[in-house]
């Protein structure tokens, strides 16, 4: 059995990027801070287009970490997920 994340019941402030840093450091997957100190320091700085597209990628990871229903869907197998959706078809085609 793998370990369980840490949940937290509020949301940490990411308004900026050392607040997105600190997040991402105590609230993200591992390598989550590094991957996204590499991802820009791979851009160019005033492409603010790309700049925001990273930012909101690794706040959304954030969420993502910090919403229970979010992980418990992250946990589901292969093998649950794909029963779930033959069962849906199965009823959807009998109707």
């Amino acid at each position: 059995m793998t370990a369980q994340p840490e949940h937290h019941d509020a949301v940490p402030p990411m308004r900026t990027l050392a607040e997105l840093r600190a997040a991402l450091l105590f609230h993200g997957f591992p390598g989550d801070l590094e991957h996204f100190e590499r991802e820009l320091a791979a851009i160019d700085l005033d492409d603010l287009t790309r700049v925001r597209e990273i930012t909101q990628a690794y706040r959304h990871r954030i969420l993502l970490r910090t919403d229970l229903q979010g992980m418990a869907a992250l946990a589901r197998t292969t093998d649950d997920v794909t029963d779930e959706l033959r069962r849906k078809l199965a009823e959807a085609g009998a109707r």
